[in-house]
């Protein structure tokens, strides 16, 4: 079976990560988020955390463009946090990026037709060295990932807001895989 590449995907700060964490402690294969891998590394080299909009939507869809490749050769299910789509999203929101290209890297680069959408949760946001939007900015990552997500022919399938394990289940439940 060859990889069933499943996208996490929302506002900053609503438990994809912990989930992701959780997934890869089962034995699932895991690619984190590109831009907390690219704000990282330009912190370690005493640089603004982000660069402007269009170079970092740019930056991010090559890094999820290399993480969508080394997973190529991987079977069943691999979970990704964010994917090429959202890169793509970005990079449409800055007008970046002409729409025959776009659709070409959306053909290039498909994922599971479900895609987890994971809402705002007030009670475990919290910034960190990586994350410093707002609740009300994380709100409006969601909706333009939904809408996005859906423009592109994604099913969006939002997580409930309950604890890991739950979410595991669930997940894991919907895509028919076992618990």
């Amino acid at each position: 079976m060859p990889a069933q590449r499943i996208v996490f995907t929302g506002g900053p700060g609503s438990g994809k990560t912990t989930l992701l964490h959780a997934l890869q402690l089962r034995g699932y294969p895991v690619a984190g988020d590109s831009a907390r891998a690219i704000i990282q590394a330009r912190k370690s080299q005493s640089l603004s955390p982000r660069p402007a909009p269009r170079e970092f939507a740019q930056a991010i869809l090559l890094l999820d463009i290399q993480q969508y490749g080394e997973h190529a050769s991987q079977a069943g299910l691999v979970f990704f946090e964010r994917g090429v789509v959202d890169a793509l999203g970005m990079l449409q929101e800055v007008g970046a990026l002409p729409e025959n290209e776009q659709n070409a890297l959306l053909s290039a680069y498909p994922y599971h037709r479900q895609v987890f959408l994971f809402p705002p949760w007030e009670a475990i946001y919290a910034n960190d060295a990586e994350r410093d939007q707002t609740l009300v900015e994380a709100a409006h990552v969601y909706r333009g990932a939904s809408a996005w997500y859906e423009r592109c022919g994604y099913e969006v399938v939002e997580v409930p807001k309950v604890g890991v394990a739950e979410r595991c289940m669930y997940v894991l439940r919907v895509l028919g895989a076992a618990g």
